[in-house]
């Protein structure tokens, strides 16, 4: 039998959706008004003031200087690297110490676990970082963006706990038939906790791909050097290339007008790969949070 609503019900339904709405409005407007902006024509759009709905004329100006610029595919290949290789990396590490840490018969599971905890509240700094980086030849290499922050404590204590979740008769069974601690892990326990797996695999991918402070602080070789440091280049340097090799725009586009248009186009650029991202680990997000942060 179908419950009728309360007037009152029904009130607070329609407020609801209304805030909802709104909600959404102030979060997706940002990313259409860049959008629009960036395929708008700079003259315009440097004189506009207030919202933008659709792109005032069109040009791609903007997206020329960017993406001719030789810096970005490197920077591109060198991010995706950075993505791949270190989320791999640092998955790898979580695992493996949330699966430590959450075995019950580990003699200093607790004291492991403090240690752990102790880290998220007090660091060493960036400085003392830097000269244990630079002592152990890391420095203007690879491994410096992705050795020193191979494990995110939160996301391990997540993973601690959605691996502390899965019922003790699946691990039982397993070492009856013989399986090891790695084989428990990656074939019976890692099949039931994908979607936690999935959120931490996405929390490491994003925070890669926006990445851009280590790589300022430990890299000077272009070469190396991901795609948000020369997307920030570009910005600073107002669309000149850093590399001593410069863009030319149209003759009829000055350089004033350009410069707020870049602003839009380094922004969709940088953004827009990792957004496609979210679609295929979007259904997991809720559930795998919500299994790595509850304890029975």
């Amino acid at each position: 039998m179908v419950e009728r609503k309360t007037p009152a019900s029904r009130a607070f339904d329609v407020c609801n959706y209304i805030f909802l709405v709104f909600l959404s409005f102030i979060c997706l407007y940002p990313m259409w008004h860049v959008l629009v902006g960036s395929f708008s024509d700079p003259v315009q759009l440097t004189k506009h003031y207030g919202p933008l709905i659709r792109p005032l004329g069109f040009s791609l100006e903007g997206y020329k200087v960017v993406l001719h610029n030789p810096n970005v595919a490197i920077g591109y290949g060198n991010t995706l690297f950075y993505v791949i290789v270190g989320t791999l990396s640092r998955m790898f590490a979580t695992l493996i110490g949330a699966y430590v840490l959450s075995r019950k018969g580990f003699m200093f599971r607790k004291v492991m676990t403090f240690i752990m905890v102790f880290t998220m509240y007090f660091g060493g700094g960036m400085i003392p970082t830097f000269i244990v980086v630079k002592a152990v030849g890391l420095y203007d290499s690879r491994g410096a963006i992705i050795i020193p922050t191979l494990i995110a404590t939160w996301n391990m204590i997540i993973m601690k706990t959605a691996l502390q979740n899965v019922p003790d008769s699946l691990e039982e069974s397993a070492r009856l038939d013989g399986a090891n601690d790695l084989v428990v892990l990656f074939r019976i326990i890692l099949p039931v906790t994908k979607a936690t797996v999935a959120v931490i695999c996405l929390y490491y991918a994003v925070a890669e791909w926006n990445s851009w402070f280590n790589a300022m602080i430990y890299l000077r070789d272009n070469s190396k050097k991901p795609l948000q440091i020369f997307l920030r280049e570009i910005l600073l340097q107002n669309s000149q290339n850093s590399g001593n090799q410069t863009v030319q725009a149209d003759a009829d586009v000055s350089a004033i007008f350009l410069e707020e248009l870049i602003k839009y186009c380094t922004i969709i650029v940088a953004t827009v790969p990792i957004l496609c991202v979210y679609p295929f680990v979007q259904k997991y997000f809720v559930t795998g949070v919500m299994m790595g942060s509850i304890k029975e």
